[in-house]
């Protein structure tokens, strides 16, 4: 059982179809923000604005924390942020709910300009709208668990029995069933964040901002914690906006990644992408380390295949279409190319010798068993090494997608060392002093 799931007692929260989730729809763009902390901020933002470089700016003795930055976050998705310390990211997040006002540009929400809210819809907007988890928990110490999760209700006024009624059977999804009356200092970092993850998903909120909520969590809790968001997100298909400074966090649970530095979003895309094809030197150093056998898929490597028969196909022109194309063995599949199994030319030749008329029979279900798109390359390997034919990757339905040869995986794999290795040289100073564990977080 995955950590959080109701288990033995029902679930009164169902799921909600990924795709139906994922639909486009952008619920918070951010267009041209660009946040300058300084007395002369104005200043050196119509420098920017001219063209200036950075240093132009901080010699006016202003810090750009965030330049320029421009993206939208589709509903239900994970959008992450990552960069190194002082990338800008946990400045760029506190814009996105009005914490920091923007030096220029606009976040919007649901298409409304939040900088031109006036102060008491801003507050209305951050109780009915956007919730936040904190890394450090941010817990009152002096309330219980159960009134910690209820505060977002709270605030905005919802009765006792009610908001407690709710804030019980979110902690509960979250694996906190007998700590409601706890204090959060009798709690694990874990179990604390816990609480705020419960504490945000009870406020109803449609949006969640997560800055570094996972990044003061041991290894493994962290990886658990990681699962219940996974787990919860494919429940209430919540809209977040994720910030770490954990390559393989992002990696990990964002549907999309915007790499940041400083100031700047350097690249956007899917960790796919980002790995496969980085925008520039700086981005491939970033993921010069990653396992990419964890984050690459089967949809990624695989080919159509060279052959496939419908289940309806005699015999001999089966058999004729194999040897026209030189292949040992061939998919079939229905006329909804739903994947039906897998037959040998041997095995027809013997057919067609015997007379036999149909395909029925002579088809192999399970030879080899299909992979979903979304398989780790990681896990592909044992399967493809057993099978002396392509293994055939098919989606939820049934319906065939592709196929994975032996040769074609083991190039896949080389063609991607490749492409990073060539772009990637020596360290920038930033990304050095990284790897030796420098810097401030």
């Amino acid at each position: 059982m995955r950590p959080g799931r109701l288990d033995g007692r029902g679930d009164p929260f169902p799921r909600i179809d990924v795709e139906t989730r994922k639909e486009i729809v952008s619920v918070l763009r951010a267009e041209s923000v660009s946040k300058l902390f300084g007395r002369r901020a104005a200043e050196a933002q119509r420098k920017l604005t001219a063209g200036a470089d950075l240093s132009a700016v901080r010699d006016l003795g202003v810090t750009p924390a965030v330049v320029d930055a421009t993206f939208e976050v589709r509903q239900g998705e994970i959008f992450v942020v990552m960069g190194l310390s002082g990338s800008g990211k946990s400045t760029l997040i506190r814009m996105l709910n009005g914490l920091l006002g923007v030096t220029s540009g606009s976040v919007e929400i649901d298409g409304q300009d939040i900088a031109k809210l006036p102060p008491k819809a801003l507050r209305a907007l951050r109780q009915n709208k956007v919730s936040m988890v904190f890394q450090h928990f941010a817990l009152f110490p002096h309330r219980t668990v159960l009134a910690n999760a209820a505060y977002g209700l709270e605030v905005r006024g919802v009765p006792r029995e009610e908001r407690e009624k709710t804030a019980r059977e979110f902690l509960a999804l979250v694996g906190l069933e007998g700590w409601e009356n706890k204090a959060p200092g009798e709690l694990s970092g874990g179990m604390k964040q816990r609480v705020g993850l419960a504490r945000a998903l009870a406020s109803g909120t449609d949006i969640i901002l997560m800055d570094e909520a996972f990044s003061a969590l041991d290894p493994l809790i962290r990886r658990e914690v990681q699962d219940l968001l996974l787990d919860l997100q494919s429940r209430f298909g919540k809209t977040i906006v994720f910030i770490t400074h954990d390559l393989n966090e992002a990696m990990r649970i964002g549907d999309r990644i915007a790499v940041m530095r400083e100031g700047r979003i350097v690249q956007i895309g899917t960790a796919e992408e980002i790995l496969t094809d980085p925008a520039n030197d700086y981005v491939a150093q970033f993921v010069a380390d990653v396992d990419r056998t964890r984050v690459l898929t089967a949809a990624s490597v695989m080919e159509k295949p060279l052959v496939t028969v419908l289940a309806s196909t005699g015999p001999r022109t089966a058999l004729r279409t194999m040897r026209e194309q030189q292949t040992s063995a061939a998919f079939v599949v229905g006329r909804d190319r739903k994947l039906v199994g897998r037959v040998r030319a041997t095995v027809i030749a013997d057919a067609v010798q015997e007379n036999v008329q149909t395909l029925d029979g002579l088809i192999d279900p399970e030879d080899p068993e299909p992979v979903a798109p979304d398989t780790p390359v990681a896990d592909l390997f044992v399967r493809v090494a057993e099978s002396d034919l392509p293994v055939p990757v098919a989606d939820e339905e049934g319906t065939l997608l592709g196929v994975i040869p032996r040769v074609t995986l083991l190039a896949a794999l080389g063609a991607i060392n490749s492409h990073v290795e060539e772009m990637v040289g020596e360290d920038e100073p930033e990304l050095a002093l990284a790897k030796e564990g420098g810097g401030d977080e």
